[in-house]
């Protein structure tokens, strides 16, 4: 079987984030990397996705409007 490609990077992350991700590697005894290439598999596979399911033109509607009524809007929430 081909070893599998990889690719070398360094990305500086919010400290607080980066002791979490770490904590939760040594809790489910996985390394770092398969946390890490796990965490990126899901954004990339399933959140990227999900942000373009409303076509730009009724967010852009959406925001008009919420824009328009901005002021009853926050009445209403009191």
């Amino acid at each position: 079987m081909p070893a599998t490609r990889t690719k070398k990077f360094a990305p500086e992350i919010d400290a607080a984030l980066y002791e979490e991700f770490i904590k939760v590697a040594k809790a489910n005894g996985q390394s770092q990397r398969y946390v890490l290439e796990q965490a990126l598999a899901h954004y990339l596979h399933n959140v990227v996705p999900s942000q373009h399911l409303v076509r730009p033109e009724v967010m852009g509607a959406f925001e008009q409007s919420v824009a328009r009524n901005r002021d009853l809007l926050e009445r209403l929430a009191k």
